[in-house]
């Protein structure tokens, strides 16, 4: 990045600012919002390429962005640097009816992301309540990617599938389930993961990952993950306890994935000894329920359909009790991976989500079994225009040994 780059606003260049703009103002055009101010980290690093304190104003009568920042204040903009730089919020309005910008409709906000008492400062600012909602449209538009961004999820891709390469190395004898994730994270680390993990959803925490064996993984957790786990404290309940890893013992590893902004999702199995033929045969269905509904991933697809027959797949194996949890079931079977996990579409028995090319879903047929533990895989696909699917993460799929 020369020294111009590393100041401008906008890293991703203007073709590729563009093309994600249009996705977003035609969501906004079928939503019937015509401005907005986007001030959400995720979305800012959609349209910008990178992270600052403030808002981007989009119109869907201007072509360009403007931006208002308030933090780093060393940042240009090619096309508006007069009216880069803000103290407040409220000096907004004047700055844009500076540049003959007034629109007396409600402002679109992130009212899905950010407090109450900002979303009615941000409108007060405007003269304007209710604002509209900007949220949906914004998640709309980055549910199919740009090759762009496709690329840099086949760079995580990548990257992941080294590391679980390398996760054999990190075992040692009689480690628990903390250690084990610990050394792992550090393996992620080191091939340049970020450690940062982006949960779309208020009330979903997770720090790098989930570790799971033997009984801790039929412990329900609060958040909506495929997977629970007791986890170390109260604070923060979901993935590893603490648990020694035992001989002959499924441990399921899930992760992060984000190593430029983007991340990929990819679950697999290990194992110290040998697998049991029940163990086996679960995995072995895992497989089955992924390859299957990869070969339904097309433009077009309903996404309750790809859910209907994993539990189909499920139920005809007997298996229906113990998939997606046991004492708790995950109610989906797969969802976008992006900027963030938890993106559209979502692979649910209720879900309206269409697929179209360019989605990029990860599919995550889990079961939870009494005295087994989670078993189970996960991989990341691209949604092709024509023929089947692109798997992103392409470590082994089987049992991997850990001695």
């Amino acid at each position: 990045m020369d020294a111009i780059d590393k100041y401008n606003i906008n890293l991703l260049g203007v073709d590729e600012q563009q093309r994600r703009l249009e996705k977003v103002k035609e969501q906004m055009r079928a939503a019937g919002i015509s401005h907005a101010l986007v001030r959400n980290n995720v979305n800012i690093y959609y349209l910008t390429g990178r992270v600052f304190r403030g808002f981007i104003y989009v119109s869907t009568d201007i072509e360009a962005p403007y931006y208002f920042v308030r933090e780093p204040n060393h940042l240009v903009s090619d096309h508006h640097a007069p009216d880069s730089h803000i103290r407040k919020p409220e000096e907004i309005p004047a700055l844009l009816a500076a540049k003959g910008l007034k629109n007396d409709s409600p402002i679109g906000l992130e009212l899905d992301t950010i407090t109450y008492s900002e979303a009615r400062r941000l409108a007060a600012c405007f003269g304007k309540e209710p604002s509209a909602n900007i949220s949906p449209c914004l998640r709309g538009a980055r549910a199919v990617k740009t090759a762009a961004e496709i690329e840099k999820l086949r760079c995580d891709g990548k990257k992941q599938s080294l590391v679980y390469e390398r996760i054999p190395h990190c075992f040692r004898e009689g480690m628990t389930d903390v250690e084990f994730q610990i050394e792992i994270e550090r393996a992620s680390r080191l091939e340049g993961c970020l450690g940062q993990f982006r949960v779309a959803g208020s009330d979903m925490e997770l720090f790098m990952g989930n570790v799971l064996t033997g009984h801790n993984a039929d412990t329900p957790s609060p958040y909506d993950f495929a997977m629970g786990g007791e986890g170390l404290d109260a604070s923060l309940p979901v993935g590893a306890c603490g648990e020694i890893i035992r001989e002959n013992m499924p441990v399921m590893v899930d992760v992060n994935g984000n190593y430029n902004g983007y991340m990929t999702d990819m679950t697999r199995m290990y194992i110290q000894g040998e697998p049991s033929e029940n163990a086996l045969q679960v995995l072995a269905l895992s497989s089955d329920i992924c390859r299957t509904l990869a070969g339904m991933m097309r433009p077009g697809a309903k996404a309750c359909d790809l859910y209907n027959k994993a539990s189909q797949m499920a139920a005809d194996a007997g298996m229906a009790d113990f998939f997606m949890g046991h004492r708790s079931h995950a109610g989906f079977v797969g969802h976008g991976v992006g900027i963030e996990v938890n993106e559209l579409p979502v692979i649910a028995p209720r879900s309206r989500d269409i697929l179209a090319a360019g989605n990029v879903i990860a599919l995550e047929p889990k079961f939870v079994v009494p005295g087994l533990g989670a078993i189970g895989i996960e991989n990341t696909y691209v949604v092709a225009a024509e023929g089947e699917p692109e798997v992103l993460t392409k470590a082994s799929e089987q049992f991997i040994r850990l001695d």
